[in-house]
């Protein structure tokens, strides 16, 4: 079901979206070479802990997609690994290339949003090409979040995007509805015919996540830890996301960084 909230509600629902993009500005600014990825969950841990009204939607978070319930605060996704990864015991390493995933909710509403970066001075080009793709289809998209414009505005965009840089869009995973769950109706899939699908309307709120990876669009999830979603080549991967409300006039990006 699709869920379409008030102009108060959506109100309500942008303190969690702007405690995301606080923590994610800040994890981007300080993750570096050496940092573990453990350092990095127990730091969103304890932002949760002392925010009042806070709490993880993925702590034993336990969906159909996942082996077992979710252990932790943040996704952690190193290299191949492009979607849900999972903290572990290693230090990052110059010319590594991250994606962080974080859902928060706070006061019974849900911000998600997703960064990808490289870490060091050792910055393969191709890296950031593919991360560019990411934040650019990520910004096509938005700028079809109209009032009156469809879904498959959306998609199309974002696919478009990925399309023109030479990537290839996997369907399996994609965005979604948010509000006092952080995964609901509608799918918003990274590719799609403009025109098509459920018609936007103030009040709905979306998330919207383009995921990519340099050669490939197959996956396979990392049998290791049950969560870990990688490329089927090796090659690597990002992701980027923000939680977008749609509003009678230009769409509010809900987990701003700025």
């Amino acid at each position: 079901m699709i869920e379409i909230k008030t102009a108060q509600e959506v109100k309500e629902m942008r303190p969690a979206g702007k405690f995301v993009g606080q923590i994610l500005k800040y994890l981007r600014q300080h993750v570096t070479v050496g940092t573990n990825l453990l350092e990095i969950d127990d730091y969103v841990h304890q932002q949760i802990d002392h925010r009042q009204g806070a709490s993880s939607p993925y702590v034993n978070y336990a969906p159909s997609f996942g082996t077992g319930p979710f252990a932790h605060y943040i996704c952690t996704s190193v290299n191949d690994a492009v979607l849900h990864g999972v903290p572990y015991d290693y230090n990052l390493k110059d010319g590594d290339l991250i994606s962080l995933d974080l859902a928060v909710t706070v006061d019974g509403w849900v911000g998600d949003s997703a960064i990808s970066f490289v870490v060091g001075k050792d910055k393969d080009p191709s890296d950031l090409k593919l991360i560019k793709a990411t934040e650019d289809a990520l910004a096509a998209g938005i700028a079809q979040c109209h009032a009156g414009n469809h879904l498959g505005d959306v998609e199309h965009a974002v696919g478009e995007v990925a399309r023109e840089r030479g990537y290839s869009v996997n369907m399996e995973f994609g965005g979604h509805g948010i509000g006092h769950i952080m995964h609901g109706d509608p799918f918003v899939a990274n590719d799609g015919r403009a025109g098509r699908g459920f018609r936007l309307r103030p009040g709905l709120v979306i998330c919207i996540e383009p995921w990519l990876m340099k050669t490939t669009d197959e996956i396979y999830q990392d049998e290791r830890d049950g969560w870990t979603i990688r490329s089927a080549d090796g090659s690597r991967g990002a992701h980027t996301e923000h939680e977008v409300a749609i509003t009678d006039s230009d769409p509010i990006i809900m987990t701003a960084r700025d």
